[in-house]
């Protein structure tokens, strides 16, 4: 694998794990253009490389990340702002894009845009003294990095509009209870049990895991009888692979599948 790594993100492989950790602690994650530019390479590379089965998104320090840089907010001409946000756009993008699982692993704080990013993930895992806000309205600004679209999708619009209009954080818990979050460490567990979810996950059927991504995602864009459709096409495809004969033979065998994922 190609050195993926810049001043702002830290790249690594863990097998077939690709783990991406925001590196500006000193400013809780916030975003800069090359962190932005260093994920979007990150996710070109998973999608190339047939060997990474899971992509896990984490951040450096105290927190997972404050989103947008705060203290840079006014400095920016319009011109920046919008190139900078389409940026962010096109990474959002290639996350949902990606056919294979993404993975958040959030402590201290998601904020702002740090939240958006982590809902554009797959799954979300937190430590338990975690804390999700969505802080625009406290500095004038609408959501930006697709929080309008994700949240009225995971919550109904009148909770969406609640957060956004509030502005109040909202504990690790009462994210796993309300389905922001799939699940909660302790903070000391949080690195190796995100790792074994994320391992768990790199051992399943990668193109079936893909596949149901992109009907899961569609899903709520499309009528009844176009997902029907679409599962009976791609089904008729996932039936030819090899990590379907794999799976069957395993069944028949009494043991656990050993899936290649290509």
């Amino acid at each position: 694998m190609i050195n993926l790594s810049n001043e702002h993100l830290s790249v690594s492989l863990n097998g077939p794990v690709l783990s991406c950790v925001l590196n500006r602690p000193d400013s809780l994650n916030a975003f800069s253009d090359q962190m932005v530019a260093g994920l979007q390479d990150a996710l070109l590379e998973a999608k190339r490389n047939e060997d990474i089965k899971v992509v896990v998104l984490s951040g450096a320090g105290r927190s997972f990340s404050a989103g947008g840089d705060v203290k840079n907010m006014g400095q920016a001409t319009s011109k920046e702002m919008y190139e900078h946000l389409g940026g962010l756009n096109k990474l959002i993008l290639m996350i949902k894009d990606l056919a294979k699982p993404v993975v958040a692993v959030v402590h201290g704080y998601a904020a702002g845009a740090g939240f958006n990013l982590a809902l554009a993930c797959d799954q979300i895992i937190a430590a338990e003294e975690s804390k999700f806000v969505l802080s625009f309205a406290q500095v004038g600004l609408v959501s930006d990095g697709g929080g309008h679209y994700f949240l009225a999708r995971i919550l109904g619009p009148y909770r969406a509009k609640e957060l956004l209009f509030k502005a109040e954080p909202v504990p690790a818990e009462t994210a796993l209870d309300w389905g922001l979050v799939n699940r909660v460490f302790p903070l000391s567990d949080l690195e190796e049990g995100a790792m074994d979810y994320a391992l768990g996950l790199a051992k399943g059927p990668v193109q079936a895991l893909g596949m149901m991504k992109k009907l899961v995602d569609q899903s709520d864009q499309s009528d009844l009888a176009t997902i029907l459709e679409q599962e009976r096409l791609v089904q008729t495809m996932m039936a030819q692979t090899n990590d379907h004969k794999e799976g069957i033979q395993a069944f028949k065998d009494k043991r656990k599948p050993v899936f290649a994922g290509k």
